[in-house]
């Protein structure tokens, strides 16, 4: 079992940034997936950046150039910086993290960006 601590998020004006954090329980080099997701209210939750291990990074079109996913070993944590955040960005976002064949998730973290 693998459990996720997302935080970092807050409220934000347009223009700012945020960074979010992902603690997870077990060491994170034995995940072969991590990733960021977001839900904004009454739509779908939605990729926004994953960590494919060995083979690529990921970005949702309307994040590319503005946020960066990362990943700490030695702290088991995963990263996602948000910069020139707009009011769209505002969402729930979750840490999802895949250990061979299973899915886990945090519990989400509010961004909000508003003036």
């Amino acid at each position: 079992q693998v459990q996720l601590v997302e935080s970092g998020g807050g409220l934000v004006q347009p223009g700012g940034s945020l960074r979010l954090s992902c603690a997870a329980s077990g060491s994170i080099s034995s995940f072969s997936n991590m990733g960021w997701y977001r839900q904004a209210p009454g739509k779908q939750r939605e990729l926004v950046a994953n960590i494919i291990v060995g083979l690529s990074t990921n970005y949702a079109d309307p994040v590319k150039g503005r946020f960066t996913i990362s990943r700490d070993n030695a702290k088991n944590t995963v990263y996602l910086q948000m910069n020139s955040l707009r009011p769209e960005d505002s969402a729930v976002y979750y840490c999802k993290v895949r250990l061979r064949s299973y899915d886990f998730w945090g519990q989400g973290t509010q961004v909000t960006v508003s003036s």
